[in-house]
């Protein structure tokens, strides 16, 4: 089955209608859904997406987010050996701008064969993932 993993951009653009992308995202969200692809996130995305939408569009916006949305995606759990691998890339990666969370999203797709993100986020194109949108 075909497989696209979701980043923390994507999320908070399909939250926040007043993000720049939030039409693209949105649109892109409903085709998928419709096309039936499995929709994969981790829960280090869960953890940076739900504090990122508390600071931003507060406590309601984040209940949302993990009551109704977060139930519709499939969730891989970040292990002890998936951490280690994410963080070693992080500090061998040295840039200021590319976090553990982008890292430990990396490995997922990496292990799990995922080659599409859901994202807004170039550091996906960089590694050599196809995007949406």
């Amino acid at each position: 089955m075909n497989c696209i993993f979701v980043d923390t951009s994507a999320f908070f653009a399909l939250l926040d209608a007043d993000d720049t992308a939030h039409a693209e995202v949105k649109t892109a969200c409903q085709k998928l859904f419709q096309t039936g692809v499995l929709l994969m996130t981790s829960n280090y995305i869960l953890v940076e997406t739900c504090a990122l939408v508390q600071n931003r569009l507060g406590m309601e916006a984040a209940r949302m987010f993990m009551e109704d949305i977060v139930p519709l995606f499939d969730v891989r759990w970040i292990d002890a050996q998936l951490h280690h691998a994410a963080a070693s890339a992080h500090l061998a990666a040295g840039r200021r701008h590319l976090s553990l969370v982008d890292c430990s999203s990396f490995e997922v797709m990496r292990r799990t064969g995922i080659r599409t993100a859901f994202t807004c986020d170039k550091h996906f194109r960089e590694q050599g993932f196809a995007t949406i949108p």
